[in-house]
């Protein structure tokens, strides 16, 4: 199970997911340009330690990661039809989520496999991108088994 970010904007988040994928055994797939420069100080203050317990790899474009990715990519998105919880999850699944302020361009949107959305309160617009990150990755495992005990 990977999560990708979609030309990630800050590095908060980034560090946030980057912990969050170390707990709980995932890796990281970051397609850019992101919005900061990768090596800033607040993407290691945020990711701490764990970044060091994190495969994550690099791809200069969506292109680029669209030609290494080797399960199905499933978008994350406040505007998808197919509620999380009723998804069926396969454990080589990569959890697309888009940039904080744009999500994600139609093509890249055309060009995964699903789009999926985590339930909300209708008053609200979405969740932060590393809290949904969480949820998401903490669900897929949970249903492939792969929810470390």
């Amino acid at each position: 199970m990977r999560i990708a970010l979609y030309q990630p904007e800050i590095p908060g988040n980034v560090g946030a997911i980057l912990r969050l994928s170390a707990c709980l055994g995932a890796g990281v797939d970051i397609i850019e340009p992101t919005g900061f420069v990768f090596s800033d100080a607040r993407l290691r203050r945020a990711g701490m330690d764990y970044i060091d317990h994190v495969e994550i790899a690099r791809h200069a474009d969506w292109e680029s990661f669209r030609a290494s990715a080797n399960g199905r990519v499933l978008l994350l998105s406040s505007k998808a039809e197919t509620r999380l919880h009723d998804f069926p999850f396969e454990a080589d699944d990569i959890l697309l989520m888009g940039q904080e302020s744009a999500g994600v361009p139609s093509q890249v949107r055309d060009a995964c496999n699903a789009a999926l959305r985590i339930p909300l309160n209708p008053a609200v617009r979405s969740l932060n991108v590393s809290v949904a990150a969480g949820i998401a990755l903490a669900e897929a495992l949970r249903k492939t088994g792969k929810l470390p005990a």
